[in-house]
């Protein structure tokens, strides 16, 4: 389970998944493993793209090309010699993201901000259809796709802080059932929630994931005699709305642990 951005520093002196009450977390710490990793080198710009990457078992080694993951993620097939690239238009809290297919970076006037993400590398296809990525349109699920992985974007699923968990948890449950060696779920709330500075949203949200994806998951996981790894891509500052760079902690279960 991904929780996208949901760490901060790990000197941070009140990280929101300390203040934020997580039983279910918690006990998986208590009976599992539980340690701070580094999943980028640090010349990799730290991102959703490149981070998630990492975890799905490809490590960039420079920027990854973040318009042909969006492209991916809505089923868009470009002809040869276009390209896709992602737009985001305004500022926060009404930004916008679009994808233009284009064979030379798109040129925007106006007096809207506009951010146009720069060119990178192309993910291998590296996994198979034993790999379920579940999650919104976005970085995870279009890196599932570009990667070789089943991809399932359940109903209501917005990769914001209202998004449907139960929903993903229903979409994991099943793959669980179906002999699934690899269940990936994303979360993108918790970054959202800091993108938006909103301290309280993102506590609010690492809270429901914990209620509604990480206990209920944690009961499917034991009964298939698997593990579960619990483990944000990067952190994401509240206070600043920025990522930030250095490990994450990761909480990893299985069923085979003796607990402590």
């Amino acid at each position: 389970m991904i929780l996208d951005g949901a760490s901060e520093a790990c000197d941070a002196p009140k990280p929101t998944l300390e203040e934020a009450r997580t039983p279910a977390l918690d006990a998986l710490r208590a009976s599992g493993s539980y340690d701070w990793i580094a999943l980028l080198p640090p010349e990799v710009p730290v991102g959703s793209e490149t981070a998630i990457a990492a975890l799905l078992g490809w490590i960039p080694d420079g920027p990854v090309d973040r318009g042909a993951v969006e492209a991916a993620a809505r089923g868009m097939l470009l002809a040869p010699g276009e390209h896709a690239w992602r737009v985001d238009v305004g500022s926060r809290p009404h930004r916008h993201k679009l994808v233009i297919v284009a064979n030379e970076e798109p040129r925007i006037g106006g007096e809207v901000p506009v951010h146009i993400w720069p060119q990178g590398a192309i993910p291998p296809k590296i996994l198979d259809e034993s790999t379920v990525v579940i999650g919104a349109v976005g970085a995870a699920t279009g890196l599932g796709g570009l990667m070789g992985a089943k991809v399932v974007i359940p109903p209501g699923a917005t990769g914001r802080p209202d998004s449907d968990l139960s929903a993903k948890r229903v979409a994991a449950e099943a793959a669980i059932a179906d002999g699934v060696s690899h269940v990936v779920v994303h979360v993108g709330g918790p970054d959202e929630a800091s993108h938006d500075r909103d301290r309280a949203a993102k506590i609010a949200t690492i809270e429901a994931a914990d209620r509604e994806l990480i206990g209920p998951l944690y009961e499917a996981v034991a009964a298939a005699g698997g593990s579960l790894k619990v483990c944000p891509d990067h952190g994401c500052d509240p206070a600043t709305g920025m990522h930030v760079a250095g490990p994450v902690p990761t909480v990893t279960w299985s069923a085979t642990m003796v607990p402590r």
